[in-house]
């Protein structure tokens, strides 16, 4: 009973309360690269050609990668920070010749300046094979439009995904005769209702330093939430053993689930093990919001039946997710309408069905 109802000062209590830098940005070397992303203006594209070659003539640059850096028939990851197996689809290339919304990833410049960074990026020359769009999540299941189209595409885990449907998980779960017994019900509700995507808008933005140790290993100090998952997808996005990567989070300022996925890791994390040289990555208030993980938009109908005196006798949820370009989180994030919720009524039927679907809009998380 020594620790039992005492008080205990934290240990970063006095960093916290005097202000003293305590978040990654604060403990990041001054003479490390700085990277930063070009970003697609297209929702549905091929890049047909890129060139980089009067950017990287600019002063104080390093290096600039694109697709042509990254085996595009290589294994896929997800960028979701789950337990492995991760329920969600293997669908991402860290850079991918096909960018699928407005804001994907099409190059990564890495230079000593912000100010050199800046003008080769505006540099970069792209040319684009435009395609059709899917944009309404209402129209994307069987949309002949296909946003993950490729071979390479696949799920670990069985989670009803198809991507030639544009479905990231599908399930229907049920226990009692839910139709009959909605149709002997005195009263039945039926309702629908739409949530937006919903971005977290946290106070630290999306911030990653990354370095080669002694050892070789490659050293990522990051704002994450998820230290162990983030290891495990660096290793995976860059193809390298999980051996050679070690993160470390200081505090963070604020994720909410939005740190939950990797969103600005791997690129400093590339260009470092491409150098061999200190980088790092800060997103900008704008790339926080058009190109991170935010809430996934749903529509949700539910029919209650019950009786004329208010005890429920059936559930019916149907949920339709859109997960958008890639699927972090989609299989399980949409539980969180049935799963978390039908339990709380003591019911003689239920049935929970849903479909996840890809558009060519920012991914959620």
């Amino acid at each position: 009973m020594k620790i039992v109802n005492q008080s205990y000062r934290k240990k970063d209590a006095m960093q916290l309360v005097t202000g003293q830098p305590v978040y990654t940005d604060d403990l990041v070397p001054n003479d490390c690269l700085l990277v930063k992303v070009l970003r697609s203006p297209h929702a549905n594209a091929i890049v047909e050609s890129i060139n980089t070659a009067i950017a990287a003539k600019v002063p104080d640059i390093e290096a600039i990668y694109t697709w042509e850096d990254v085996d595009q028939d290589g294994e896929r990851c997800t960028y979701a920070g789950q337990t492995y197996p991760e329920p969600s689809p293997y669908d991402r290339l860290l850079l991918d010749r096909h960018v699928r919304f407005v804001g994907d990833i099409v190059a990564i410049v890495a230079g000593k300046t912000e100010k050199a960074v800046d003008k080769a990026l505006s540099l970069i020359k792209v040319k684009y094979q435009l395609l059709d769009a899917v944009l309404d999540f209402r129209t994307a299941l069987d949309n002949p439009v296909l946003v993950h189209p490729e071979d390479t595409w696949k799920a670990h885990c069985p989670v009803g995904a198809d991507n030639k449907r544009n479905l990231c998980a599908h399930e229907v779960i049920e226990d009692g005769e839910v139709d009959k017994i909605l149709a002997e019900c005195d009263v039945v509700i039926d309702q629908t209702t739409h949530t937006k995507a919903v971005q977290q808008d946290m106070m630290e933005p999306f911030v990653t330093y990354c370095s080669i140790d002694t050892y070789g290993r490659l050293n990522i100090l990051s704002s994450t939430q998820i230290v162990f998952h983030c290891r495990r997808i660096i290793a995976n996005a860059l193809h390298i053993p999980k051996t050679m990567v070690r993160v470390v989070k200081p505090r963070i300022g604020g994720g909410f689930g939005a740190k939950q996925s990797c969103v600005s890791e791997m690129y400093p994390a590339f260009v470092t093990w491409k150098t061999k040289k200190p980088s790092k990555m800060i997103f900008s208030r704008y790339e926080c919001h058009i190109a991170s993980s935010p809430r996934h938009e749903m529509e949700v109908r539910v029919r209650l039946g019950a009786t004329k005196e208010g005890k429920i006798r059936a559930i019916d949820l149907y949920t339709l997710s859109n997960t958008g370009a890639y699927g972090e989180h989609g299989p399980t994030t949409v539980g969180l309408s049935g799963h978390k919720s039908i339990p709380l009524y003591r019911t003689e039927a239920f049935r929970f069905g849903f479909d996840v679907v890809y558009t060519n809009l920012q991914a959620a998380g």
